[in-house]
C-alpha cells in the first residue's frame, strides 16, 4: 500500500465516523486555537504599550518619584511600587531639579508632569475628568497635538494662568458641536479659559487620553493642588548614543540636590526609553512563553483523546488488519496506516484551530479598538509554525504507541476475533 492509497483510505475512514472525528478534534482545536490567541493577544499588547513608547522616541530619558529604602540594603522597584500604591507620597522631584538636569551638555528641552482628578463644569454640565498637568514644552517631546487653538506656552506656565487644552472627549462631553476656544469651564473655584482642543489620540495603557484636561503644570500645583513636587519628568537627549552615560550624570546631579549619598536610598528612578522597550520586550516575551506552557496541557489533553480514539479503531478494524497481513501486508505497512490517521487528525485540528484562532483575535482586536484602545490585529508567521508543529508532533507521539499496538497483532488471532 502507498502513501497516498494509505491517506485516502484514512480519509474514508474519518468522513464515515463523522461525530467521533469530530469529538476527537475538539480538545485538540480549542488547544491550538488559544495557542494562535495567546501570540495575537502578546503582539496587540506589545504594539499598544510601543504606541506610547513612540511618543517619547528613543532618546528621551524618564525620571520619576520612588520611595526611597531607609533601611540597609537595596531598594526594589516593587516594594517602591508597593509603597507608592499604598497612599506614601514622595514630594522631593520638583521642576527645579528638571530644570537643573536641563544644564547638562546631553540634556535637551524638557517637560514635567502630574495626574489629578477633578469635577470640571460648564453651565449645568458636570464631568468628572482626569487634570493633567505639563510643561509648555510637552507637545515638543510627546505625540499630543493641539487640532484646535494652541497650547500654552511658558509665559503662561510660568505667571499661572488658568488656561486649558482639552481632550476631544471632554470637549465633546462639556460643549458637544459648539466651538469651546475662548469660552470658560471650571476647576474647583478657579475659571479657565479654553485656548485649545487636542487632537484625538484614543486610549493607551487603560487611559483615555481624550477625556484628559491639559493645564500649565505650576498652575495645576499652586491652584488646584497646593504643592511643589511633580510625578515624573521626561528630559531630550541630544546625542541618544550617550544615553548610559547621560543617567549617570542625572543620577550624581540629583544625589548632590537631594544629598544623597548612598545610591541604595535614592528617591527618584531613570531610565531611557531603550532600557523601557528593553524590559517590555523582556516581559512580553515572558508571559506569552508562560501561556503557551499552560496551553501545552490542552494540546497534551487533546492528544491523549486521539491516542484512545485510535486504540477504540484498533480493537473495532482487528478483523481487517487480520485479513490485510494475511494477504501480505507488512507490519511496516499496518504502522504506517495508524500513523497516517493519527497526523492527519492532528493536522485537521491544527488547521482549523488556526482559522478560529485568527478570527477570535480579530474579533477581540476589533472590540478592543471599538471601545477605545489602539489594538493592532497581528499574529506572527511563528504563532501558526508553533500551533502546525505542536499539531504534527502530537500527532507522532500520541499515534505511534496505538499504531505499533496495531501492527503488532497476530493475524490467526486477528481472524479468529468475533
Amino acid at each position: 500500500m502507498t502513501i497516498f492509497s494509505s491517506i485516502g483510505n484514512s480519509i474514508r475512514l474519518m468522513r464515515a465516523n463523522k461525530m467521533r472525528t469530530g469529538l476527537t478534534l475538539l480538545g485538540l482545536i480549542i488547544g491550538i486555537m488559544t495557542v494562535i490567541i495567546v501570540f495575537s493577544a502578546g503582539e496587540g499588547i506589545r504594539a499598544l504599550v510601543l504606541g506610547q513608547f513612540e511618543g517619547f522616541g528613543t532618546d528621551t530619558v524618564y525620571t520619576e518619584i520612588k520611595v526611597p529604602n531607609n533601611k540597609t540594603g537595596n531598594s526594589s522597584d516593587s516594594q517602591s511600587a508597593n509603597a507608592l500604591a499604598s497612599g506614601v507620597q514622595v514630594t522631593s522631584l520638583t521642576l527645579d531639579d528638571m530644570e537643573a538636569l536641563q544644564k547638562l551638555p546631553n540634556i535637551g528641552i524638557a517637560y514635567g508632569s502630574m495626574l489629578t482628578q477633578e469635577q470640571v463644569s460648564r453651565g449645568n454640565e458636570l464631568r468628572r475628568a482626569y487634570i493633567s498637568g505639563v510643561s509648555a514644552t510637552y507637545t515638543d517631546i510627546d505625540k499630543t497635538t493641539v487640532a484646535e487653538g494652541r497650547f500654552f506656552t511658558d509665559a503662561e506656565d510660568r505667571s499661572l494662568a488658568t488656561v486649558v487644552v482639552l481632550g476631544k472627549d471632554i470637549k465633546e462631553k462639556l460643549f458637544g458641536d459648539s466651538d469651546p476656544i475662548g469660552q470658560t469651564i471650571r476647576l474647583r473655584q478657579e475659571r479657565f479659559t479654553v485656548i485649545g482642543v487636542a487632537a484625538e489620540r484614543g486610549a493607551a495603557s487603560f487611559a483615555n487620553f481624550d477625556d484628559y484636561i491639559y493645564v500649565p503644570i505650576r498652575t495645576l500645583q499652586k491652584k488646584l493642588m497646593g504643592v511643589n513636587h511633580v510625578s515624573y519628568f521626561v528630559h531630550k537627549l541630544n546625542d541618544a548614543s550617550r544615553g548610559e552615560e547621560t543617567v549617570l550624570d542625572m543620577e550624581d546631579a540629583l544625589r548632590r540636590r537631594h544629598d544623597i549619598s548612598d545610591p541604595a536610598r535614592d528617591d527618584f528612578n531613570i531610565t531611557t526609553m531603550t532600557e523601557a522597550l528593553d524590559t517590555l520586550n523582556t516581559v512580553t516575551d515572558a508571559l506569552t512563553f508562560l501561556l503557551l506552557a499552560i496551553v501545552t496541557i490542552s494540546l497534551v489533553v487533546g492528544g491523549v483523546g486521539i491516542m484512545n480514539v485510535m486504540y477504540v479503531s484498533v480493537t473495532e478494524r482487528t478483523m481487517e488488519i487480520g485479513l490485510r497481513k494475511a494477504v501480505g501486508a507488512k507490519r511496516s505497512d499496518i504502522l504506517r496506516q495508524f500513523l497516517i490517521e493519527a497526523i492527519l487528525l492532528t493536522l485537521l485540528g491544527g488547521i482549523i484551530g488556526c482559522l478560529f484562532g485568527s478570527l477570535v483575535s480579530y474579533l477581540v482586536s476589533v472590540i478592543a479598538n471599538a471601545i477605545g484602545f489602539n489594538w493592532e490585529f497581528a499574529i506572527p508567521l511563528r504563532a501558526f509554525v508553533i500551533a502546525i508543529s505542536f499539531s504534527a508532533f502530537f500527532g507522532i507521539i500520541f499515534g505511534v504507541t496505538p499504531a505499533r499496538t496495531a501492527a503488532k497483532l497476530d493475524p490467526i488471532e486477528a481472524l479468529r476475533t468475533e
